[in-house]
């Protein structure tokens, strides 16, 4: 564990009660998992957790005024989007005791993916320039803060998707999902791929509609799309000619997340060695990509 010195006082860790993260999954709640797994960039995150801050200790304790306004924060961090912001802000009250906050919010889906990071932080709401030498002064000053972590990926390959009617489009009607990719391998991955769900399948739908809390018959739809995916995205590697062992693709491109998944999915072997067996045998590399996404198996 890496401790940080700051330059000014701070209350002792005791001073401030955290419970556990939870996730709201409708109407039922759980603690906050390690991993969602089975997470899409259409769900939403809602998110609570309750902070009890001995008021009156923190100020104490920092050598600050009784009336010193505090704030406590919650700042998130998405490493698949590299997007962060403020989640939510609770300014303090000036009395002294013990004082309990509800933090409860939502996160949107599309703005989210790969590793979340959750930062709560209590905080000098204001400058307060007559405080002491030895006690924090500048508005933002941290005297508490603890981080929590939710990975929203799995060994599956994440990226954006929609639901729309199949019929409006050049797919088959009955078709109940398709990976759009476009651009070439060293495009964005973001940009270069989609996962269109046809609205009219009621079975996919309800499976990544419950992808938070999934049924048994969920789960095996999740399994198969991502399975499906997978074999997409490496089929399409495989027509290209520049994705071979010695390629170099530029971090967060379609050919990275390819040469990534391929790395995942055959490890110690060759890109050339399968490219090979997919072309002497199709059978036999279905067979061998289905054992390696380890489809319908519990993740």
């Amino acid at each position: 564990m890496t401790l940080r010195a700051l330059p000014y006082r701070v209350p002792p860790e005791s001073a401030v009660t955290a419970a556990g993260w939870r996730l709201v999954l409708g109407e039922d709640e759980i603690p906050l998992p390690e991993a969602l797994p089975d997470w899409d960039y259409q769900m939403d995150l809602h998110l609570r957790r309750r902070v009890s801050v001995d008021l009156t200790g923190v100020r104490t304790q920092s050598g600050l005024a009784d009336d010193t306004p505090l704030m406590l924060s919650v700042v998130w961090r998405s490493s698949g989007s590299n997007l962060s912001g403020p989640a939510r802000h609770a300014r303090l009250r000036v009395a002294g005791g013990t004082e309990d906050v509800n933090l409860d919010f939502r996160l949107r889906g599309a703005d989210l993916g790969g590793l979340l990071v959750l930062d709560t932080v209590l905080v000098l709401a204001d400058r307060r320039p007559d405080a002491p030498p030895s006690s924090p002064r500048r508005a933002g000053s941290v005297l508490w803060s603890d981080r929590n972590g939710l990975r929203l990926q799995g060994d599956a390959p994440q990226f954006p998707m929609a639901v729309i009617d199949f019929a409006h489009t050049t797919h088959p009607d009955a078709a109940a999902w398709h990976l759009q990719i476009s651009g070439s391998l060293e495009s964005s991955t973001m940009g270069s791929l989609l996962l269109l769900i046809n609205e009219r399948n009621a079975v996919t739908t309800a499976a990544f509609a419950n992808a938070g809390k999934p049924r048994p018959v969920d789960k095996l739809v999740l399994s198969a799309v991502h399975a499906d995916t997978a074999r997409c995205l490496i089929e399409h590697a495989f027509t290209q000619a520049e994705f071979t062992d010695a390629a170099d693709f530029p971090d967060d491109s379609l050919g990275a997340t390819c040469a990534a998944l391929f790395d995942r999915l055959f490890p110690m072997r060759s890109i050339t060695d399968i490219r090979l067996l997919r072309e002497s045998s199709p059978s036999r590399f279905s067979s061998e990509l289905q054992a390696a996404v380890k489809i319908f198996e519990e993740s």
